[in-house]
């Protein structure tokens, strides 16, 4: 079992608040994404989780062990960084072997865990080659497999696929998830790319400017975003905010954009004054009729999809549509919004009031 609890917990660096009181379980045999951009403190979390720092303030619980204050030699954690981290004067075989043998375990024990590794990551005829003549992804390999050798309670990894292209980046990704599920361990991983948190995680922190923004499922994190940083930061194109003036009663089911009413999901919690409006891209349809309209200002082909871009009465907005649908530059469309799928915010604060389709995760998220 390797449950991580953190409680509450902070850390400052002289009067610099790196990490405001986070809160959030991360279960046995998850792989857990912190996702931000840089400076949010996503890194320094998953140090303090590790014990390459210590919290100024609050718990961090291992098993139900309080651990926030045990060096990282007594939290049986594994670390993956990004650059790597290997030895160069040793041969891929002594760098997986090393932890083991710095442990005392016996050589015969030794051999049979590294060469047990190496066929999981498909490193066995690259064992007696340097690794300063390895490529990008089987360096990160190596790494990996000198982190899970130990069989640890669980792993950390500081964005361990940065230094590689896009296309091997995306192959690694998909290796590492299955190995993540073959071992069944509990995994925390630091990125800031969204679709990487997207595709790979079961659970999802979005933390901003030292605060968790949001904690919950990939989903979760999509279809009902707690404010307009995680609505903006997540998706591609990320979520239409279309600002208006007004109010919102509990129970209300529509709001007035330019003189025009959409419908919205229940609303369970009412607001008034500067509101946004916000919808994902391919919740917006495009239709000759409808009293709201907009004018399309680009067009952008995806191939079975494609991103238009339009100017209506609130601001910008785009929609992804199917390609086989028309949309001229310059021409002026209907546009229509899946109720279902809005949420409001409140414009000064940018949390999302609660309504049918978000109540149960921004209270028990």
């Amino acid at each position: 079992m390797a449950q991580i609890q953190i409680k509450n917990i902070r850390k400052d660096f002289g009067d610099f608040n790196a990490v405001k009181e986070s809160s959030f379980t991360i279960e046995d045999g998850e792989f857990f994404m912190l996702l931000g951009p840089s400076g949010c403190g996503k890194t320094t979390t998953l140090r303090m989780i590790a014990g390459l720092e210590l919290p100024t303030s609050g718990e961090i619980y291992l098993d139900g062990e309080e651990i926030s204050q045990l060096p990282p030699s007594q939290r049986d954690i594994a670390f993956v960084f990004q650059m790597f981290a290997l030895y160069p004067h040793m041969n891929v075989g002594k760098n997986l072997s090393y932890p083991l043998i710095s442990q005392g375990m016996p050589r015969a024990q030794v051999k049979a865990k590294v060469d047990e590794v190496a066929t999981i990551l498909g490193i066995q005829d690259i064992l007696k080659r340097p690794v300063g003549g390895l490529s990008g992804g089987d360096r990160q390999r190596v790494a990996l497999g000198r982190a899970i050798v130990r069989d640890p309670k669980a792993f950390m990894m500081d964005e361990p696929l940065g230094a590689l292209d896009a296309e091997f980046r995306e192959h690694m990704s998909e290796e590492l998830r299955a190995l993540h599920d073959r071992m069944n361990a509990t995994t925390v991983y630091v990125t800031h790319d969204q679709l990487e948190a997207m595709q790979m995680g079961d659970k999802i922190v979005v933390m901003n400017n030292a605060v968790v923004e949001q904690f919950g499922t990939p989903k979760q994190i999509y279809d009902t975003p707690a404010t307009m940083f995680v609505a903006d930061f997540i998706g591609s194109p990320s979520m239409n905010f279309l600002p208006f003036d007004g109010s919102v009663g509990e129970g209300a089911s529509e709001v007035q954009l330019a003189g025009h009413n959409h419908g919205v999901p229940r609303q369970i919690e009412g607001a008034s004054g500067a509101l946004v409006f916000g919808v994902r891209p391919e919740h917006v349809t495009l239709s000759d009729s409808g009293a709201y309209r907009g004018e399309v200002l680009a067009s952008e082909y995806l191939g079975t999809t494609q991103i238009i871009t339009l100017d209506t009465p609130n601001g910008e907005l785009k929609a992804r549509i199917g390609s086989e649908q028309v949309a001229k530059v310059g021409e002026k469309v209907g546009l229509g919004f899946n109720p279902g799928t809005v949420t409001l915010f409140d414009s000064g604060t940018g949390r999302a009031l609660r309504s049918d389709l978000n109540n149960e995760v921004l209270t028990h998220g």
